[in-house]
């Protein structure tokens, strides 16, 4: 059999590099504190980081605003601090993956600048501009993620251009075939820098309907909405079918640089069309992963069997990406735990999404268990945060300093004031504090990676489930003549096991089978059947 490619059952480790070490006492994270602890990603066993934006930007959105999509903006370091990070990974063994936004760039990026001076320069398409309504309101009614209009007026061009984000991140038209060649031009550098891969940012907001048409009211909510944007489905502001062809050139390109891989992120309520469509066959992307449990307010049995069974290992199917964290989402631990303690909770979840069909990332502060942090009013950072301000859960709480030891308020992250404050909790969580510690949740990933790495069944194998028990998760993953049960009680009371699932466990979390009933907020992953 032909040997698998790296990337296939992956566990990838993201860093936010403003978050994760700072090395020159600034307070914030930087390219060189990432290399100086590389050491301790390397030693959870993972394959490779996704290295979150640390391109020039004005940080309006903290580096996906880019004003340059071929140079590390100053307060993150050098291209040659990139260089360095790239041989220092390699060295240890860890692919680089990096953030790519194609959608949109930063209203100070060149490009936008002289697109915006008037109607006829070199790049007056280069970006999407419409004229008012003879009212002077906007194009139409389309609604920002980050809850305003989607249009902004420009006084110079006497034109409205459009932001699926910010105002400050003006939409690329990447309709126009001279904005494609130029962001094809951005892939070839970094890959010729020696990245391993693509995280494609808000992929399906690359394109828009030209002709501008309304979109239409939302009448299905997966979630209660919260902002004017989840009032209606954007099946003309973005998700436009020719992204796929755009997916196909960039595709063409990666293909000269072998062993390369591409995920992309799908956002929006009903992504799994769009994600299929991304990664059909071997001339798309490879993998994707949509919100399904980033922003769930549950952790189910039925929901994790619902999702997991919309990627079954069709043909042409591409292959699934997973997580329960990252950096636009409040932490796991915090959103679904109920009544059961932080690290029992934390260590079930990593045992959890370790049993998944597909790649997983893990995002920095996951492998302490990290809580999601408080954080006041006053310290607030993020625009989105502070617009829907009170809001329980914000991305500042997810985006907090990492906790490296117990030696100061800033837990190690920096030797100045940090950009965001360090939660008290956080300090006893460091990675100093956990490191020694068998029993920490620390360790425990690392034992849950190495069994992962170690099968067969649990890194590429099929998957389908035991419904026997419908509130209890019943996990069978299959390669060859390797099976592995695992078995998940997500629910604060027992639950009865299904005949033949009481087997010898590889590894466990929580309270012992009694009587055939696996206690609530329990799991075990058996050793090889």
């Amino acid at each position: 059999m032909a040997a698998m490619p790296w990337w296939k059952g992956a566990t990838i480790y993201q860093i936010y590099p403003r978050s994760f070490k700072d090395s020159n006492g600034d307070g914030i994270g930087d390219l060189r504190g990432a290399i100086n602890h590389l050491t301790h990603i390397a030693s959870l066993g993972v394959d490779g980081i996704w290295l979150s934006p640390f391109f020039t930007s004005p940080m309006a959105d903290f580096g996906y605003d880019i004003a340059d999509f071929c140079d590390v903006d100053p307060i993150f370091g050098t291209l040659s601090d990139f260089d360095d990070l790239i041989k220092k990974a390699h060295d240890l063994g860890l692919k680089v993956i990096i953030d790519q936004i194609y959608s949109h760039s930063s209203d100070q990026h060149v490009w936008f600048e002289q697109s915006r001076q008037n109607r006829t320069n070199s790049k007056a398409d280069w970006y999407v501009w419409a004229d008012a309504n003879p009212d002077g309101t906007p194009p139409n009614n389309w609604q920002s993620v980050f809850g305003m209009g989607a249009w902004q007026w420009d006084a110079r061009r006497g034109q409205y251009y459009l932001h699926n984000f910010l105002v400050e991140q003006p939409d690329l038209n990447l309709h126009n075939p001279d904005v494609q060649n130029a962001i094809l031009d951005v892939t070839k550098f970094w890959l010729d820098r020696g990245v391993d891969g693509f995280r494609l940012d808000a992929l399906n907001f690359g394109m828009h309907d030209p002709e501008l048409k309304d979109n239409p009211v939302e009448t299905v909510f997966k979630r209660p909405p919260t902002r004017p944007f989840d009032f209606q489905r954007h099946v003309n502001s973005m998700s436009h079918p020719d992204i796929p062809a755009f997916l196909e050139r960039i595709r063409a390109v990666i293909d000269h640089y072998p062993g390369r891989f591409t995920v992309a992120e799908v956002g929006g309520p009903f992504p799994m069309a769009e994600m299929k469509a991304f990664t059909d066959g071997d001339k798309r992307l490879n993998s994707a992963y949509a919100f399904d449990f980033l922003y769930a307010a549950d952790l189910s049995a039925d929901l994790i069997r619902t999702t997991l069974a919309e990627w079954p290992g069709e043909p042409h199917e591409g292959w699934p990406s997973w997580a329960f964290s990252n950096h636009d989402a409040p932490r796991a631990v915090t959103r679904w735990r109920g009544t059961c303690d932080e690290a029992r909770y934390a260590k079930l979840l990593c045992m959890v999404l370790a049993s998944f069909r597909g790649n997983i990332f893990v995002y920095q502060g996951e492998e302490l268990g990290l809580p999601q942090a408080h954080v006041p009013f006053e310290d607030l950072q993020d625009p989105e945060a502070i617009t829907n301000w009170p809001e329980t859960l914000g991305r500042d709480g997810a985006r907090t300093p990492m906790p490296w030891n117990q030696a100061n308020l800033c837990a190690g992250f920096s030797t100045e004031k940090p950009w965001l404050p360090v939660d008290d909790r956080h300090i006893s969580l460091s990675v100093t504090a956990q490191n020694n510690d068998d029993n920490s949740v620390l360790n425990f990933y690392r034992r849950m990676i190495a069994l992962r790495n170690g099968s067969a069944a649990l890194r590429y194998g099929d998957i389908s489930f035991n419904e026997d028990t419908p509130e209890l998760l019943c996990v069978e993953r299959t390669d060859g003549t390797e099976i592995r049960r695992c078995v998940f009680n997500l629910t604060n009371a027992p639950l009865a096991l299904p005949a033949g699932y009481d087997k010898a466990a590889a590894i466990a979390v929580g309270e012992p089978i009694v009587n055939g009933m696996l206690p609530a907020y329990s799991g075990f992953i058996s050793t090889a059947l």
